[in-house]
């Protein structure tokens, strides 16, 4: 028996964000916390949008979340929240403002002062009640999805890079404007539109039983893969910024059936300490050995993403399909390896440890030992 849920109310094409003030009204919220980061606040996005609030609306702005969001972020977000009464939240950015925001509107209605015990992995999602703050997303880049998924990872006070999760904290509305995608510099929009491509290829791989979701994990990976290279050259694209912003949109509604390997290598390797590594590119990176790996346990699927990325039928095969990634890769500049990103093979042993404590090594179609995980590893090395 299979469980398909759908999703949440979204708004979406250029002007978008022209609908806040009617959406915020019917969700009755009227002294919002902003969660959003200092580059949004530098490139002038948050003028535009706070341009679309009433005059006289009290508002609240945190512009301090960190590329990859914490726990002692949280606390000081939420601090606001309750110091100023606040009684929702507006998320703008990428998916770590979106990602800070479903921690801080738990937070703000639940009890306890630590976020771990909420965490999937520690069968946090039982505990997690309607009662979250309200959340209105508006992303900026074209990645995550977070504007309309169930899930946000955020690295623990214990070091632990860890996602909670439940349909709770979806964004009670998504406002998903490609306007504000537009110059969108290149590593960026290289870094996102390869995560919304990791996000299309692990769901349709992933073994649960979603048929809408494949369907969907098949039309974003179309639409990405069309339009990526392109923004990447033009940042000012209308119609490939459409697209990667819809693709991003699909690749996480999709993902809820479940991702993989991919994901469970990125998480652990995300939260290394010295290093800012960015979510997407690592994805990007261990995307082909993963679909190498995959292939034995996942059907016709390899051959089904092949033939609608335009693949000629020869190429249809795990081989064929990691070097078009890898290609792809190379064409928008994402970093030739792991070792390119400044990463040391002496941690592979601690990150094989985490991907095994990752949620999504539970739904990955072919599940790695930890030997396994260190060889894939390898192979994203690079020279």
């Amino acid at each position: 028996m299979a469980l398909i849920t759908y999703l949440t109310r979204i708004q979406f094409d250029f002007g978008a964000i022209k609908q806040l003030d009617a959406e915020l009204q019917l969700l009755g919220m009227r002294r919002p916390l902003v969660i959003t980061d200092k580059g949004v606040i530098a490139a002038g996005i948050w003028d535009k949008v706070k341009a679309q609030l009433p005059g006289n609306m009290p508002v609240t702005v945190y512009d301090g979340t960190p590329e990859n969001p914490t726990e002692a972020a949280m606390r000081d977000a939420l601090a606001l929240y309750k110091a100023q009464g606040c009684d929702g939240i507006i998320a703008i950015g990428g998916g770590s403002p979106m990602d800070l925001a479903k921690a801080v509107g738990l937070m703000a209605t639940h009890p306890g002062d630590s976020l771990q015990p909420y965490a999937m992995v520690e069968g946090g999602m039982t505990k997690i009640t309607p009662k979250v703050a309200p959340i209105v997303a508006i992303p900026t880049t074209s990645g995550t999805g977070s504007e309309v998924s169930r899930g946000g990872v955020i690295i623990m006070d214990s070091g632990r890079k860890l996602a909670i999760g439940s349909p709770n904290l979806i964004p009670r509305l998504a406002l998903v404007d490609p306007e504000l995608t537009l110059g969108l510099p290149p590593h960026l929009t290289a870094g996102t539109g390869m995560d919304a491509i990791a996000h299309c290829v692990e769901t349709f791989m992933a073994p649960s039983i979603n048929p809408p979701a494949e369907a969907i994990a098949l039309d974003g990976l179309v639409k990405a893969w069309r339009h990526l290279e392109r923004a990447v050259k033009d940042g000012g694209d209308r119609e490939a910024r459409w697209n990667l912003a819809m693709a991003a949109m699909e690749g996480a509604m999709c993902f809820q059936k479940g991702l993989g390997a991919v994901h469970a290598l990125s998480h652990p390797t995300g939260a290394l300490k010295g290093l800012r590594l960015h979510h997407g590119t690592l994805n990007a990176v261990y995307m082909p050995a993963v679909i190498r790996y995959n292939a034995p346990a996942v059907g016709d699927k390899i051959a089904r993403m092949a033939q609608v990325i335009g693949l000629p039928e020869r190429e249809a095969t795990a081989e064929g399909l990691a070097d078009a990634v890898a290609a792809m890769n190379a064409r928008i500049g994402i970093p030739t390896g792991l070792k390119a990103m400044g990463v040391s093979d002496s941690v592979f042993s601690a990150v094989a440890d985490g991907a095994l404590g990752d949620h999504c090594h539970a739904t990955t179609p072919r599940q790695p030992t930890k030997a396994e995980y260190v060889g894939l590893m390898e192979a994203s090395y690079g020279a």
